[in-house]
């Protein structure tokens, strides 16, 4: 899964900013105070991902701004965004024991349809959204290719992305490969206000977007987040056969960073680019691969 980033020093920071000692966060998030000490000290010690949301209550911060994660989450990422841990789902399933969640999490067994809405609604997701998370946990286990590190299943990777929540993510996925950091919420916010000469965003706003809490954005907001990444203004529009086309194009820019862009050829027909794109698009593949091969 793709884990939540814990930041030891950023912690200890934020408590300190907070004017909270470290008994009172272990008092908040249900711990011993030598807990709290340990994750702020240099050693191993980390908080269980399902305490993470306790803490970024306790300290007044929002869970995705102290712990971000780049990607997309499985269905145990979504557990312990809930802060619930998997013996506690039984409860909530009215099951005796956790054995559903616990089977669905490592891919073995999809969920009966049933136990959908509750777990939804226990996890504050949409049923939608809680599907997908079990699809990308069954990829993981079956190792589907092009699922990559994101946890995501063939069907995902052929699918273009629908809302602007899997928009600005796919964006933050495939344009900052490997060690370079995705920007933050803030420096998004700031390009998109200064691209529209006015303030019509903020990082709450940009953050609630990215998460999919906001579904819809004015078009000043669509335009200038079309400007920071680069992409065409059609790309943030509601019109799957646009975002399909922009998608084969970020398809082919992770396949070029990932020295994999002979496996990545623009399809043509409904599902794909219009032949004129499709032939320019396979021109850069195969410009791409000279140069390749050239410096090998």
């Amino acid at each position: 899964m793709p884990a939540r980033h814990f930041d030891r020093g950023r912690l200890r920071t934020v408590r300190r900013a907070a004017e909270l000692s470290q008994s009172d966060v272990a008092a908040g998030v249900g711990v011993a105070t030598s807990s709290v000490a340990g994750w702020e000290a240099d050693n191993p010690t980390t908080p269980d991902p399902e305490k993470l949301p306790a803490l970024a209550r306790v300290l007044g911060r929002d869970l995705d701004d102290l712990f971000p994660r780049t990607g997309l989450p499985d269905l145990a990422d979504l557990r312990c965004d809930a802060g619930l841990y998997q013996y506690e789902t039984s409860a909530i399933l009215g099951t005796k024991s956790a054995g559903p969640v616990r089977g669905a999490e490592r891919g073995e067994r999809r969920l009966k349809e049933r136990y959908v809405s509750p777990l939804a609604a226990a996890y504050g997701v949409s049923e939608e959204e809680l599907l997908r998370a079990q699809e990308r946990s069954i990829a993981k286990t079956q190792e589907l290719p092009d699922a990559g590190q994101s946890g995501e299943s063939q069907a995902d990777a052929d699918r273009p992305p629908g809302s602007l929540s899997e928009k600005i993510t796919l964006l933050l996925e495939r344009s900052f490969p490997g060690q370079q950091q995705p920007p933050s919420d803030a420096e998004i916010a700031e390009a998109v206000n200064i691209h529209a000469g006015a303030e019509v965003t903020s990082e709450e706003d940009v953050r609630n977007l990215r998460t999919g809490q906001q579904e819809d954005a004015a078009p000043l907001v669509r335009e200038g987040l079309a400007a920071f990444f680069g992409v065409s203004p059609m790309y943030f529009q509601p019109d799957d056969a646009v975002a399909q086309q922009v998608y084969e194009g970020l398809r082919l820019l992770s396949a070029s960073r990932r020295g994999a862009v002979g496996r990545v050829r623009a399809r043509g027909g409904n599902q794909g680019l219009p032949a004129d794109v499709m032939s320019i698009v396979n021109d850069l593949v195969d410009e791409l691969e000279q140069r390749d091969s050239r410096s090998k």
